[in-house]
């Protein structure tokens, strides 16, 4: 065993390819288990569902085109993600492991291996306009992706012919990643990057404009609940598997020294713009990664949720995020917000709306992170009323219905406790008027 703990700096860095293959071995690993759990020949038409199927919010893939159909989903699209970054020659930062995990995630349940592209052509379009490199906004792309539920929903008006409603649905896309690039840049400064899902915010405000006008021609957008239940055992196995292997082989890589680096991880506020994985190299990353995965699933295990699409979706959302802004101790007040919450309101902490709150809620660490625990306990507080409640406005379009709250509790929150924090200074005499 002597030989693992050697110390970081002696060991090689891994190439870029190298890095990209690592990142890559979380959607295979997915794809080999689809191909378990479900025969050979009920894939194919699963996933031929999921890509028909209106996936509004809720729609989880799990029920829709069965798990391995839903798990080879999620992992195909995810391959291409990363494939789309490696071959636009972006070097891998924190945002690589966040886009790719996000990609996964909500392949569970919004994203297929069809209804994307459109949104990314848009963002292609943006940047030939400009005369920029797409490297630039290859993030923002993947993001914005959350909106893709719009595509699939245009194809099922019913008032037009499958051809008029396949153009309508590509030209808004086509519009939709337009627009993505400029907006999510300017919400940016409206919540100082308090709210990590930045362009949840940004394709929240989208959806909304998209929905009014789609009301405003008569045209119904309902959401709706597909939510599967009974597989808790099964996917508490795979992924405290998952998460333990990454800490094991992280404690492996890095030895010892991986303690210092992971509090020093947990020193910072994780506000937006932070990237742990150039502050503190893949090893610690990845040991951060995995520690948030494991607490993630035992806290929905905790409160009695379901495993399933979108919790898992919540899982590795927590744990792509993980390499750019969370750690345990910026998420946990925000999710102790969130269970807090259950006692005082109307609703039970492991129903659909709200175990999903509880999960994406952490969109707000950096609060946690910059004024304490007490500040993050009532923005999770917060926002499980706003999260279970801007979603009407567009009708569940938005896969990142949280990023959209969060950006609305931040927006409210941070100049309050920032005036309340500075008054403070001021009494303590380390702030001037």
């Amino acid at each position: 065993m002597k030989q693992y703990f050697v110390p970081f700096k002696e060991l090689r860095s891994l190439t870029r390819g190298e890095k990209f293959a690592v990142l890559s071995l979380i959607p295979l690993y997915f794809i080999v288990i689809g191909l378990f759990l479900q025969p050979i020949n009920e894939i194919i038409p699963g996933i031929i569902r999921i890509v028909r199927e209106p996936d509004v919010l809720i729609t989880d893939y799990f029920a829709v085109g069965g798990i391995g159909a839903a798990l080879i989903n999620a992992g195909l699209t995810t391959l291409l993600s990363i494939a789309l970054l490696y071959f636009s020659g972006k070097e891998m930062d924190g945002h690589t492991i966040t886009s790719s995990c996000l990609m996964f995630g909500f392949s569970l349940f919004g994203k297929n291996i069809v209804n994307i592209w459109a949104i990314m052509a848009g963002v292609v379009l943006y940047a030939k306009y400009h005369g920029t490199s797409l490297k630039r906004y290859l993030y923002v792309g993947l993001y914005g992706t959350s909106l893709s539920p719009i595509m699939t929903q245009m194809m099922h008006i019913g008032k037009f012919p499958a051809p008029v409603c396949l153009m309508l649905s590509l030209l808004l896309g086509l519009a939709i990643g337009f627009v993505l690039p400029p907006l999510c840049t300017h919400v940016h400064y409206a919540h100082q990057g308090y709210s990590l899902y930045n362009v949840g915010f940004g394709a929240g405000i989208i959806a909304t404009v998209v929905v009014s006008l789609a009301k405003s021609f008569g045209i119904k957008v309902e959401s709706r609940l597909i939510w599967s239940v009974g597989n808790n055992t099964l996917f508490a196995v795979l992924l405290m598997s998952l998460f333990g292997c990454m800490i094991a082989s992280a404690v492996a890589v890095r030895g010892k020294t991986i303690l210092e680096s992971y509090r020093r991880i947990l020193k910072t506020s994780g506000i937006g713009g932070t990237d742990y994985l150039k502050d503190e190299g893949g090893a610690t990353t990845v040991f951060n990664m995995g520690v948030n995965g494991l607490f993630a699933t035992l806290f929905v295990l905790a409160v009695k949720g379901d495993l399933n699409g979108p919790t898992i979706c919540g899982i590795f959302t927590i744990v792509g995020f993980s390499s750019t802004g969370k750690h345990l101790r910026n998420i946990a007040p925000i999710m102790f917000g969130v269970y807090l919450a259950s006692f005082t309101k109307t609703w039970a902490i492991n129903q659909p709306s709200p175990i999903l709150a509880l999960l994406f809620s952490t969109t707000l660490a950096p609060v946690a992170g910059r004024f304490g625990p007490v500040a993050g306990i009532i923005a999770g507080y917060l926002h499980s009323s706003v999260a279970l409640n801007v979603g009407i406005v567009y009708g569940g379009m938005n896969l990142y219905n949280n990023g959209f709250a969060g950006g609305i509790v931040a927006i409210f929150l941070v100049p309050v406790v920032q005036s309340i924090s500075d008054r403070r200074a001021r009494a303590r005499g380390e702030l001037s008027l």
